[in-house]
């Protein structure tokens, strides 16, 4: 099977678009593709309404951006439309420049299913009766057709699920499609560690569906790619190219350690980002990631008010962000290597939020110390800044300070060590910690200490 083994080396970040159909106007453009763009995105997902095409001049909005669109059919299992209806949406996106598009989801989930025919035999079989003649005009008007993402894990393991659709296409005679065809892929954390499931079943070959033994790793994390690679490569004899159409963590509802969950959040996805892209390169036993991965396409850029996604996006309906966008903004502008942090720091007057604590709760005797070591980070109107986070890493290193905002839990430290130049945390602030008996110390830019 002839497929080339070279695949695209361009930008690999992209995000999932809102989680529906109804926000392709030119005001939509408009307020989101300077957004798109200010994080580093290359591709872009797109939920494609059935009974209608996503208005062309928000595809050659993204298009002349340098943003690829990967067009996702969403529906469930014998809910898409007459092949020849869904060929002329197909025929506009064609003529449009579109090229990926992906249709059904997760057809290993019971829930995309009619429970009567989940029920029957030869459940992958006959799902591919239905995908291939899709999948068959998508690649006769040109475009690239996508396997569908999986539900890692799922009701029917998703690994066999892969495995037994790649053989039958063989085995039914689909070599032209085979060339053509580019697999999807859910990559969760599910609170796994980054490198979870890295190495795929030669590294971890005692993985069982539905078992994973102690001490072993399964594709359920977000180098699912590795398994999904590995498994075209078994069935077909080739390695078939990847999309991870919705990638990373979500905002963790009982964070753990010592930062809050937007901290833990904007670090992690950070730290995928920075995978993905090859700029990890520093990092103790990094190793590049399998050519085969095209994108890695974020979950969520932004939802709707009243979605059910709403607190998993990255950009709020009220107009609020999580800490992790302004973290991305300064990982792709700080490629441009900034000569200072006043550079990329916003302006401390405006954007610092001063801490509301009165003069008299720093009169009285301070309590019986329990935290050794406090690290006081400002607080800005939009969150934690990636800079100072950064800053901090050799402390936590080093030790395991107690981290926060908070002047109040400050003064319960015997040690603290204030982040950020004059204004991030006022001298009175200062003076109140040291009157408090603290033992003060300021983090400068360049990673000194220096006592108060």
């Amino acid at each position: 099977m002839p497929q080339s083994s070279t695949y695209p080396t361009g930008p690999r970040l992209g995000f999932h678009y809102f989680p529906d159909t109804v926000h392709y106007r030119e005001q939509d453009l408009q307020a989101w593709l300077p957004d798109i763009l200010s994080l580093g995105a290359a591709w872009l997902t797109l939920l494609a309404p059935l009974e209608r095409a996503i208005p062309e001049f928000f595809l050659n909005g993204l298009l002349e951006s340098g943003i690829q669109p990967v067009l996702h059919f969403p529906a469930q299992v014998g809910q898409m439309p007459e092949v020849r209806e869904l060929g002329t949406l197909l025929e506009h996106y064609a003529r449009w420049g579109v090229n990926y598009v992906a249709f059904y989801d997760s057809p290993n989930s019971r829930a995309n299913w009619r429970p009567d025919l989940w029920a029957q035999i030869n459940l992958v079989e006959r799902f591919l009766d239905l995908y291939i003649p899709q999948a068959e005009m998508a690649k006769d008007l040109g475009l690239t057709p996508v396997f569908p993402p999986l539900e890692p894990g799922g009701d029917y393991w998703d690994l066999a699920f892969l495995s037994t659709a790649l053989r039958s296409l063989r085995r039914r005679g689909y070599a032209s499609l085979l060339e053509k065809l580019v697999l999807g892929a859910y990559a969760w954390s599910n609170d796994h560690p980054m490198d979870w499931g890295k190495g795929g079943t030669a590294r971890w070959s005692e993985a069982r569906p539905y078992y994973t033994p102690p001490g072993s790793q399964d594709q359920r994390g977000l180098y699912i790619f590795d398994w999904y690679i590995e498994a075209s490569r078994k069935a077909l004899g080739i390695s078939l190219p990847i999309l991870l159409l919705r990638a990373g963590s979500c905002i963790p509802g009982n964070p753990e350690g010592m930062l809050d969950a937007g901290m833990q959040h904007a670090l992690f996805n950070l730290g995928l980002a920075r995978l993905i892209s090859g700029d990890s390169h520093e990092e103790p036993n990094s190793e590049p990631v399998a050519t085969e991965l095209l994108t890695c396409n974020f979950w969520l850029l932004a939802a709707a008010e009243g979605s059910p996604y709403a607190e998993q996006a990255w950009f709020k309906p009220d107009g609020s962000k999580l800490p992790v966008v302004d973290v991305f903004r300064h990982w792709i502008a700080g490629k441009r290597e900034p000569k200072s942090l006043d550079e990329i720091r916003p302006s401390q007057e405006s954007d610092v939020l001063q801490c509301e604590t009165s003069e008299d709760e720093f009169q009285e005797d301070p309590p019986h110390r329990n935290i050794d070591h406090y690290v006081l980070l400002p607080l800005y109107a939009w969150g934690a800044a990636d800079w100072d986070l950064a800053a901090i890493q050799p402390l936590l290193q080093d030790g395991h300070p107690t981290i926060g905002f908070s002047l109040a839990e400050a003064r319960l430290a015997a040690r603290v060590t204030v982040v950020g130049g004059e204004g991030a945390v006022s001298t009175e602030a200062l003076t109140m910690l040291q009157s408090a008996g603290c033992r003060v110390e300021r983090l400068m830019e360049d990673g000194t200490l220096v006592a108060t």
